[in-house]
């Protein structure tokens, strides 16, 4: 008695045809007690016949199917191979996101990713290099790195807002990577209640995430595989008449580090000059190393595994030679042209103008916050004309991608 489960492509069976063997050709199941076989008889002829559990007891298996053939869809099996191919291209190409991506890297940069970053698993660390060494190179290096790795699906980027739009650029221009950027409307249109949730790769501004009370609570429900937090010193906490003093920012901190596998944070000032401060800073990183009231010398301020921090001075390029010039404080006067000198005497006027509206503001944080914008406005424009330009520059193809976003929003067609 020949089970139907046993009758495979290939296989020879008596008791189909009266005083003869048919071979299987194939085998098509309906639930889980009827088949429909096809078979070939002696001759050649193609035939099919309807089985059912009660006819085992006619069946006679005489030989068993082939366990595989060649007989599958090529174009399948190219696709299948080439998917496998792709997926274990790293181990053939230890630097495959460099050499997919649109980037020339410098030597600090490969180092970090691939050999401070990469080896942690799970990663728990501070990039905290100079100005302008590229920590969102380093960032998009190391998101692509696990992609192509397969360690990645899920990943939230937390900036401030002012760098939301241009972290989304740097990573679809050097990495083709698609950020989407939290939005109001992106959240209030999530289908499912949490656009955390239907978004795999996700920018998010720091602030709307740490003031928005609804917002944590739909964060904590998604299981992040890397979550990268720039600008980090933001997150920090402080003591206060030896109380520990937490920001809402500092809370977000600590959430982000519970609900993902890796966190990566990037900043160029990690230390304010307090120890304790600084202490409580690294906690989001490894809460129970630094946990606790701190103490002047108690606690170990080794943080060589969870962190690395290159000063200007020690960046290189790939001959050996500084990647910046030698710092060198000195004052050099200079004459200004009639439109540069123009330029200044108007921004000083409109700076020394507000300053007075400024002054007869009555709350103190907004009067010293005016203050402040328009001194690094008047600095600014002391650097050089082309800084004030880029600046307006670049505010202005912010404000015309925002219109063309409103456009597609609120234009419906006729």
């Amino acid at each position: 008695m020949a089970k139907l489960e046993g009758l495979k492509q290939g296989a020879t069976i008596k008791g189909i045809l009266p005083g003869g063997d048919v071979t299987v050709v194939d085998v098509q199941w309906y639930g889980d007690d009827a088949i429909e076989l096809t078979y070939k008889d002696a001759s050649g002829r193609v035939g099919n016949q309807l089985l059912f559990q009660d006819d085992e007891k006619r069946l006679e298996l005489v030989t068993e199917g082939r366990a595989w053939s060649f007989e599958a869809d090529g174009s399948l099996l190219r696709l299948v191979s080439e998917a496998q191919r792709i997926q274990l291209a790293h181990l053939f190409d230890p630097y495959l996101a460099v050499h997919t991506s649109m980037i020339d890297p410098l030597p600090h940069q490969i180092t970090a990713v691939y050999e401070h970053m990469l080896p942690r698993q799970p990663l728990r660390f501070l990039l905290a290099d100079d100005p302008g060494s590229g920590k969102t190179i380093m960032a998009g290096l190391y998101i692509k790195e696990l992609i192509i790795r397969g360690d990645l699906q899920r990943c939230l980027v937390v900036c401030p807002g002012n760098l939301a739009e241009q972290w989304q650029d740097e990573l679809w221009q050097r990495f083709q990577l698609p950020f989407e950027l939290l939005t109001n409307d992106r959240i209030e249109s999530a289908r499912t209640g949490n656009a955390f949730a239907e978004m795999p790769l996700v920018i998010a501004r720091l602030d709307k995430l740490a003031r928005n009370d609804g917002l944590p609570e739909k964060l904590e429900q998604v299981d992040w595989d890397l979550v990268v937090v720039d600008e980090t010193h933001k997150m920090s906490a402080s003591f206060f008449s030896g109380e520990i003093k937490y920001t809402k920012r500092h809370r977000l901190g600590q959430l982000l580090a519970k609900t993902t596998r890796n966190f990566l944070l990037t900043t160029a000032t990690p230390h304010n000059g307090k120890e304790e401060d600084f202490q409580l800073f690294m906690s989001l990183l490894d809460a129970d190393r630094f946990e606790g009231r701190f103490r002047e010398g108690v606690f170990s301020t080794d943080v060589s595994d969870l962190m690395r921090r290159m000063i200007k001075e020690k960046l290189l390029k790939f001959d050996a030679k500084p990647l910046f010039p030698e710092r060198r404080a000195y004052t050099l006067a200079y004459r200004l042209s009639n439109l540069e000198a123009r330029l200044y005497r108007a921004v000083t006027d409109y700076v020394q103008e507000e300053f007075n509206r400024a002054d007869a503001l009555q709350s103190g944080s907004r009067k010293g916050t005016v203050g402040f914008a328009l001194t690094i406005l008047q600095r600014r424009l002391a650097s050089s004309p082309e800084a004030i330009y880029q600046s307006l520059k670049r505010r202005r193809e912010r404000l015309e991608k925002r219109l063309r976003e409103m456009e597609l929003i609120w234009v419906r067609p006729k």
